[in-house]
């Protein structure tokens, strides 16, 4: 390419043939070396701007996983309907082994079966859906009272979760769900921990 193209100012107006003669020579030779298409005004290759960059942008200081209040619409969500299912799959075994019993047949046994389901899926639904909705809150008070979101909450959110599930049912009964709680939440720490141990160094078992 001569230096008096490249002395030339930027123009919008079509370029003489001569000069488009040499640009279409200049774009065929710098194909066979790159695919990406070369602008014939400011002679470089485009790719170079294409730089990478962030899929998300985050405010300065904001943490880049989502918090227990934003986790907590999907858990209690998913509980619900793994209730409803778990429910819904003993309301088929209860009802056929009802109806059987009975010696039920046609309609009848029908809608006994869909009463079973119906009764055990809600059942077990309301029941996973409270639990979650307990727990979420827990964690989501804990984290704001104590400003940062740790194993810690975890536990105590599980602890606490027990025992209110069961306040209702004498002190014995709450107990007895605070320390289910208790356990289950420290297992899932646990595990959390081998897990993490893993990824930053060779496998331990706790």
């Amino acid at each position: 390419m001569s230096d008096d193209f490249l002395r030339k100012p930027f123009s919008l107006a079509p370029a003489p043939a001569v000069e488009e003669a040499t640009n279409s020579n200049y774009t065929s030779g710098a194909s066979k070396f790159s695919s990406a298409p070369v602008s014939p005004y400011l002679n470089y290759d485009s790719r170079f701007l294409q730089q990478a960059q962030p899929e998300f942008i985050f405010p300065e200081g904001a943490n880049k996983q989502r918090g227990r209040f934003e986790l907590a619409f999907s858990q209690i969500g998913t509980s619900v309907m793994i209730g409803g299912g778990i429910g819904g799959l003993a309301g088929v075994y209860n009802g056929f082994k009802a109806t059987n019993a009975l010696n039920q047949t046609g309609k009848l046994r029908r809608t006994q079966l869909i009463n079973h389901i119906m009764k055990q899926g809600s059942g077990t639904a309301n029941s996973l859906g409270t639990l979650a909705v307990l727990y979420s809150a827990c964690g989501v008070l804990l984290q704001y009272s104590r400003g940062e979101d740790d194993h810690v909450n975890t536990v105590i959110a599980g602890s606490a979760t027990g025992l209110l599930y069961k306040s209702t049912a004498g002190l014995r009964r709450c107990a007895l769900g605070g320390a289910i709680g208790l356990g289950i939440s420290s297992l899932y720490c646990l595990y959390l921990l081998a897990q993490e141990r893993g990824t930053n160094s060779s496998p331990k078992f706790l």
